[in-house]
């Protein structure tokens, strides 16, 4: 019976997603700065009680990346033509490869807030941030690698349609980090932009290393 009731609450969880994906997504991208304040609200309720209307926030960017991979396997199989690297030979390191490199940006910006605002880094204060973050990070990660897809079909109108969506994921992160770091620290809007395009800048850097690595140590 035990294993009933759990199989019954999975199922229910997963179907749910159906409901909170997409719910979640519209709130991350039309009221980011709400939903950024909602993350950090929830993590005083007690766990059963938390993010009740919601996905939590690293559900949330791993569902966006997990989208995001499906529709670059069948891409995959449509082109015929993708060689992974050895590391990445299987779906499921690639997916955890990819939910890493995005994890990098709210990571960055999670310790970028806290240095500012002199807080002492460990598990407990870094979580709020990052949560925070993770809800603004799906949007982007997912509209990135969309973009990546799409570009990649080889006509000329694809890949002007990828580099506008790429722009505009970009545009959009950089200017909700901008106003996350003007309100909670008080910056001037162009002091708070240096620091989100410092961050970002640094954040890809390490994602690119980290893509090297794995393309080239695996070769």
């Amino acid at each position: 019976m035990k294993f009933l009731k759990s199989l019954d609450e999975l199922l229910y969880e997963i179907v749910s997603w159906l409901v909170f994906y997409p719910l979640t997504m519209w709130r991350s991208i039309r009221h980011p700065k709400a939903m950024m304040r909602y993350a950090d609200t929830e993590l005083v309720d007690d766990p059963p009680e938390q993010y009740t209307e919601t996905l939590s926030p690293p559900l949330f960017l791993l569902l966006s990346l997990f989208l995001a991979h499906g529709s670059e396997m069948m891409l995959a199989r449509w082109e015929g033509t993708w060689v992974r690297p050895t590391l990445l030979a299987s779906d499921s390191n690639l997916l955890i490869f990819r939910a890493i490199l995005f994890s990098i940006f709210p990571l960055l910006m999670s310790v970028r807030l806290l240095r500012r605002r002199k807080i002492a880094i460990d598990r407990e204060t870094l979580r709020a941030p990052f949560y925070s973050q993770c809800y603004v990070a799906a949007p982007f990660a997912l509209g990135v690698s969309l973009a990546g897809q799409i570009a990649r079909i080889e006509t000329a109108a694809a890949a002007m349609a990828g580099l506008a969506l790429f722009a505009a994921s970009v545009s959009w992160y950089l200017a909700v980090e901008t106003r996350w770091f003007k309100a909670d620290l008080g910056m001037p809007t162009g002091r708070a932009f240096v620091t989100v395009l410092v961050t970002f800048l640094e954040g890809l850097a390490l994602m690119l290393l980290a893509i090297v690595g794995i393309v080239y140590g695996t070769a």
